[in-house]
């Protein structure tokens, strides 16, 4: 009678599963998943310095602004991008860890309990069963460790692609920081000009109903009035996108970009000296190098891995049953069943798809080698490209300079020869707009500089003294 209740209670059982997964955590560089798993724990500060780690903050201090330096650690620590691109390197390291499960053994279990009357007897009979099933594929070729450091180099590259996520948000900021501060700057100045071009204007009027300009002449002073005016529309339109953006980019609503504060442009001073040159060996530290250089490592895992799948996997199978009639006595060693059993799987015939599969990996891997040569060609050159771009632009920045104070000590004799009256308002106030001009270029080329010396900065991979 026991063993048809066994065998009944057996049947049902094997058919529902529970199977909880044992999984270990590994180590991991860069960041520790103890930091991954307070991510979902409400009420548990996450520690984020590494993150301004990524964007070197120090460096930042070289333009002396404090609202700058204060817009990087907003964006760092608010702008979406940046959170999906911390949650994008939870996703690979739960991965990790799913694969890692692989390795370990794999328990089912299902507790249960019938009753059992049979034909022509009176009584009904109780039965309760507690099956524990365990499976394991030894790992003697080290077929799916191989497989767990192939899927960790995948959650290493989220980390590199996370980490340049933070550099060119970083970079975006200063640069749309630098872009506004520059046409504050020029709005300022072109407000001026709009000034002069209109007073320059009525003059042409009064002169042409004097007879002592022509009408052309009079159209033309119009026509240049309404350009400045529409040149001034035209740059408060480029400020208006560009602190929308502003506000995006520090994870805040564009509607707050009028209230930004900003500082002035002349405020703003590069303190920092030019290296003369770069080693290249900074590449290898940009985040696209070092995941190029991971990519590499991983394409060789697969490599191994895809050989190995030609080799047997070895499944180990163990069996626990513990049946009674009552519950009291179901885990007494005369009511266990005990069995361990194994076997070899051996592929023999697949249509040549292993093989395939060893010429595909072997194939990904020369590209990923190729990309990876290719990476750290383009990376020289990033960084060679943007130290001449630093080297030039002050060189011009300081002949701009130069042109500005000789256009003012020019303006201060134009302005003599007004007061002696050799020279009219009109060629005072024509003088006064070349200077302006001038000053909106020095200006520009100043901010042009320093937006390219970011660029160096980014090239470097933050990591620029």
């Amino acid at each position: 009678m026991k063993k048809i209740i066994s065998t009944a209670l057996l049947a049902s059982i094997i058919t529902m599963n529970i199977t909880p997964v044992l999984a270990a955590e590994t180590a991991v560089s860069t960041a520790s998943p103890k930091q991954f798993k307070s991510m979902v724990k409400k009420g548990k500060k996450v520690n984020d310095n590494y993150k301004y780690d990524y964007v070197n903050l120090d460096w930042w201090d070289v333009f002396d602004d404090e609202i700058l330096s204060g817009y990087i650690q907003k964006a760092v620590a608010n702008n979406y991008d940046l959170k999906a691109a911390t949650l994008n390197v939870e996703e690979f390291y739960q991965q990790t860890r799913i694969q890692f499960a692989n390795e370990l053994p794999q328990a089912t279990t299902m507790g249960g309990g019938g009753l059992t009357k049979m034909p022509g007897a009176t009584n009904t009979s109780a039965g309760f069963g507690l099956p524990i099933i365990v499976n394991y594929e030894a790992d003697i070729f080290l077929k799916n460790r191989d497989k767990t450091k192939s899927t960790k180099k995948l959650y290493e590259n989220s980390q590199f692609d996370e980490r340049a996520a933070y550099i060119a948000i970083a970079g975006a900021v200063g640069s749309t920081y630098l872009n506004i501060v520059n046409l504050d700057k020029s709005i300022e100045i072109q407000s001026e000009i709009v000034t002069l071009r209109k007073k320059i204007y009525e003059i042409m009027q009064i002169s042409n109903k004097e007879g002592l300009t022509s009408t052309a002449d009079t159209l033309k002073a119009n026509k240049s009035y309404i350009q400045s005016e529409t040149d001034l529309i035209e740059m408060k339109k480029q400020r208006e996108i560009l602190l929308n953006q502003m506000s995006v980019l520090i994870g805040e609503s564009p509607e707050s970009g009028q209230e930004l504060r900003r500082a002035s442009l002349d405020s703003i001073n590069y303190d920092n000296k030019i290296p003369e040159y770069i080693a290249s060996e900074v590449i290898i530290q940009r985040p696209d190098y070092l995941k190029a250089e991971n990519s590499v490592v991983k394409a060789g895992i697969d490599v191994r891995v895809a050989k190995k799948e030609l080799l047997p996997s070895l499944n180990l199978t163990g069996l626990a049953l513990f049946n009674a009639t009552d519950i009291g006595s179901l885990f007494t060693t005369k009511n266990m069943l005990l069995g361990l059993g194994g076997g070899l799987l051996m592929p023999l015939f697949t249509g040549g798809q292993r093989i395939a599969n060893i010429r595909l990996k072997k194939a990904t891997y020369e590209r990923i080698l190729q990309n990876y040569y290719q990476t750290n060609l383009t990376a020289l050159q990033e960084v060679n490209d943007s130290l001449v771009k630093v080297r030039m632009d002050k060189e011009k920045v300081d002949k701009t300079l130069k042109q500005a104070n000789l256009e003012r000590a020019d303006f201060k004799y134009t302005e003599m020869k007004y007061n002696e009256g050799t020279i009219s308002l009109l060629d005072l106030i024509q003088h006064k707009e070349n200077l302006l001009y001038i000053d909106r270029l020095v200006a520009q080329n100043k901010v042009e500089f320093m937006i390219d010396y970011i660029g160096l900065y980014k090239a470097t991979g933050s990591k620029l003294q």
